[in-house]
């Protein structure tokens, strides 16, 4: 075998956000070596983008919350295609992941009387957020990676997975490159944790950083495991849309929360126009019971723009689609407006969402204050990812775990806003103890050098070509037909000519040129990422063709209306012998007993 810097360790966890931080922290509390990848640099990863709050039920603003009403919740949120075990488990142990945040130093928003202070959003029936302002997400990491360097965890930055490495058929490691030199590294672990987050830049306009192009997902389904529920793909009401200079930026629900409601070109507040059956009772008819929901009110009902992210998204696209939205092709989200409702006023909106205030400010020179934000639907989020044990995070690989956005089950159809930061801590938590248990119990693996040596060749055949497609053409192709064809609303006509020209964005990506050598080349690492990036974009194109029914984010306008024979499956994909995607139907997870008392009675 060649000589590459090797790096042996008992569990390896790849991407350093919320979940593969706190799976490398209790990892290491178990006694292992614990090594930790990250494709960027350490504290950069996109949680710290995450600004709203982190749910959990702990009823320190209205003591009517619990883990049942919140487990309630996310199961009416994912339209009951969650992985109920998992809904549960996070529901329970959300509020001790957030305590052990603050006794590590988290410094959370406060009441008046000391407790951790929780926000309104969108499909929580509570003030369930704890948040730090508008910027839980950074204080999250900072805390996370105060520990993990504490803790003498060895973390190799700005550092990509290529493959990972097997063993008859368990894991044996993960080869990568570092992206500054270019230079091969061999990690031999016999656990590993995929914490890789999303597949945002699949699409064109996205929330989501550079970072996310599917990797997690396409390492794990390389190496064997299912993916499940790929078709379920959250597109945040809430981005910006102008000025370019901030398009695709997510605007926070805690905007919402605060009280911002949305108008459309004729200054109407349109979501009263449209409120689900199943959410009536719980949703205000008059602005004025709106407001007071925002402001504490524990008799008031939450106003619509609270609803679930998929609905406040297809209402935007109505008003636009239909000649009322703002000039530059989405509607406008107006926080300015409670100026004269609050003490404080200006100043009031922006010590509650400082982020925003600032950085809108600073990038787009919006005065938030002052201007509505046109705002629209922008990628944001993945149901769908590894399926994993709900106990464990392990997969169908034995020692392959996954945690965070790149694992299914948890949020079903539809995510709730806040339930992705609490995801991160209590799974990440479950996969590094598991996974530390793993590698106790298991020796040390083989490393195949013939597969190791056909990795590195791979790497390095777009140097080997005179000329060829250039992958960043490549790229933007498959960002426009994701966007067109497979994006919020979706026909079949359209998703079957989306599978025909990702096949020939396969073809010249397989024929990619790189110029220059392997340090400091930036397009040879766009060509490095479109193998995943194709890979995730065929899965959620091939699911979402399956799936003929509107259920949660996923939205068909040739099936408008749910399926009751669909909602008892979720859809998996598998690569299969000859290299192809194997489409399967795996059973929803049905209820307990209790469980289903549970819905029953917060219905």
């Amino acid at each position: 075998m060649p000589d590459y810097q090797t790096h042996e360790y008992d569990v390896l966890v790849i991407g350093a956000g919320g979940a593969g931080l706190r799976a490398a922290v209790e990892a290491s509390a178990a006694g292992v070596r614990v090594g930790l990848i990250c494709k960027s640099l350490l504290g950069k990863a996109h949680t710290v983008m995450a600004e709203g709050g982190m749910a959990a039920a702990m009823g320190n603003v209205d003591d009517r919350d619990n883990w049942r009403v919140h487990f309630a919740d996310t199961m009416r949120g994912g339209q009951y295609m969650n992985n109920s075990a998992m809904a549960e488990i996070h529901a329970k142990e959300a509020p001790a992941r957030v305590r052990e945040l603050e006794a590590w130093g988290a410094l959370f928003d406060r009441t008046p009387d000391g407790r951790i202070l929780q926000r309104n959003f969108g499909g929580h029936r509570y003030p369930r957020l704890a948040h730090v302002g508008d910027r839980t997400g950074l204080e999250l990491i900072r805390t996370l990676q105060d520990h993990t360097i504490h803790q003498g965890i060895e973390v190799h930055m700005e550092c990509t997975v290529l493959d990972l490495l097997t063993d008859a058929g368990r894991m044996a490691g993960a080869f990568a490159y570092d992206r500054e030199r270019g230079r091969f590294r061999l990690f031999r672990a016999p656990a590993v944790v995929l914490a890789t987050g999303g597949v945002g830049r699949a699409f064109k306009i996205t929330s989501n950083s550079w970072e996310y192009t599917g990797d997690g997902q396409s390492l794990a389904y390389r190496a064997g495991a299912a993916l499940m529920d790929m078709e379920f793909v959250q597109f945040h009401p809430t981005g910006m849309i102008w000025p370019p200079s901030v398009r695709g930026i997510l605007v926070t629900e805690g905007v919402r929360g605060e009280g911002g409601v949305l108008r459309n070109s004729e200054g109407r507040r349109f979501m009263f126009d449209d409120i689900p059956e199943n959410y009536r009772s719980q949703t205000a008819d008059n602005e004025e019971e709106g407001w007071r929901y925002t402001q504490g009110d524990k008799n008031a009902r939450r106003p619509p723009e609270l609803l679930t992210r998929d609905h406040v998204a297809r209402c935007i696209r109505r008003e636009v689609r239909e000649g009322r939205g703002s000039p530059h092709g989405g509607v406008f989200l107006d926080i300015a407006w409670i100026k004269s409702r609050v003490s404080g006023g200006a100043g009031h909106i922006r010590r509650k969402l400082p982020s925003m205030y600032h950085q809108f400010k600073q990038l787009a020179d919006i005065d938030i204050t002052e201007t509505p934000m046109e705002v629209g639907p922008t990628t944001h989020y993945i149901m769908g990812g590894i399926r994993v044990d709900a106990e464990t995070q392990m997969s169908d690989v034995p020692g392959l775990f996954a945690a965070g956005e790149c694992a299914a089950g948890l949020h079903g159809a539809n995510r709730l806003g806040g339930n992705s930061l609490s995801d991160l801590v209590v799974f990440g938590k479950r996969a590094g103890e598991y996974a530390a248990a793993y590698a106790k119990a298991n020796g040390a693996p083989q490393v195949n050098p013939d597969q190791v040596d056909e990795i590195g060749a791979r790497a390095l055949e777009p140097f080997n070509r005179a000329s060829g497609p250039n992958p960043y053409d490549i790229q933007h192709q498959l960002q426009d037909v994701m966007q067109d064809l497979v994006g919020i609303v979706r026909r079949q006509e359209e998703m079957q000519e989306a599978l025909e020209r990702i096949d020939g964005l396969k073809l010249c990506a397989a024929q990619v040129a790189v110029p220059g050598n392997r340090e400091y080349n930036p397009g040879w690492h766009t060509a490095l990422d479109l193998r995943n990036l194709l890979t995730v974009s065929e899965a959620i194109a091939l699911s979402a063709i399956e799936r003929k029914e509107s259920r949660g984010a996923h939205f068909r306008e040739d099936y408008p209306e749910k399926s009751a024979a669909a909602a008892k499956f979720n859809l998996t994909i598998r690569q299969a012998a000859d290299g192809s995607m194997a489409l399967g139907h795996q059973p929803v997870v049905p209820l307990t007993g209790e469980q289903k008392q549970i819905i029953e009675e917060m219905k």
